[in-house]
């Protein structure tokens, strides 16, 4: 299959990704009635919503592109052997290029309730990541840099583990989808959850300086574990 079109898929599948995860966040997860009781999801149902992103995306477009939908990903799946170098521009430009649309959706939805603001002081603003004073729970910026490296590896480990040759066929989405779900289940408190460049760039546009100054932790510690979960994997299985 031609990489267009690969492209394409991958920019959908984040564009799903980030728009139903972070969607919810920003939209369902806080939500009182007129009397001030609560009744949104909370961060369980995040957590549920970001895996339900990759599991019917995965479904709908892994046929086409590998359903990878997050750099990290791409470059663990290109540590462990299992992805070309030359796709792996195009396919982080893709992922990045489908968050930032589905990010510009979000905030298009989100602005058009009375009151609606972004407070780029608060931590998790418009879904953001970040450590220290904008950590969900105030976890240190080596808290994060773990938490975010050690997932990301391990969410490697499971998609390889379940996408191999032997595994059994047309389940990888759901056990993937289930992994995302548990990775954000014990994260969100300490990072708000990137495990994914991508996801995390598309929302620190939107939520401001504070945001985009703490980014780079959300490439660097993904990236990294991506490849060492990868690298893992791959020695693992170095005579399969």
């Amino acid at each position: 299959m031609d990489m267009g079109r690969k492209c394409i898929a991958e920019c959908l599948g984040t564009f799903w990704l980030v728009l139903g995860g972070c969607g919810s966040a920003v939209l369902a997860a806080h939500v009182a009635d007129a009397a001030g009781y609560p009744f949104g999801i909370g961060y369980a149902g995040v957590a549920l919503a970001f895996g339900l992103t990759v599991l019917t995306g995965a479904y709908a477009l892994g046929h086409i592109s590998g359903g990878h939908f997050n750099p990290a990903v791409s470059l663990g799946l290109w540590a462990g052997g299992r992805f070309p170098s030359s796709g792996l521009l195009p396919y982080i430009v893709a992922q990045v290029l489908g968050g930032l649309l589905a990010a510009l959706v979000l905030y298009g939805v989100a602005s058009g309730k009375a009151g609606f603001a972004i407070d780029p002081g608060a931590a998790g603003a418009f879904a953001s990541n970040g450590y220290g004073a904008f950590s969900p729970g105030g976890y240190t910026l080596g808290a994060a840099f773990l938490a975010e490296v050690v997932l990301t590896a391990v969410f490697l480990l499971v998609i390889m583990g379940a996408t191999h040759r032997n595994a059994a066929a047309g389940f990888a989405p759901i056990a993937i989808g289930l992994a995302l779900t548990l990775i954000h289940l014990i994260s969100i408190p300490v990072t708000n959850t990137s495990v994914n460049p991508a996801r995390s760039t598309a929302v620190a546009v939107f939520a401001g300086e504070n945001a985009l100054g703490q980014l780079w932790l959300f490439w660097v510690a993904p990236l990294l574990g991506g490849v060492l979960g990868g690298v893992v994997y791959r020695l693992l299985n170095r005579n399969d």
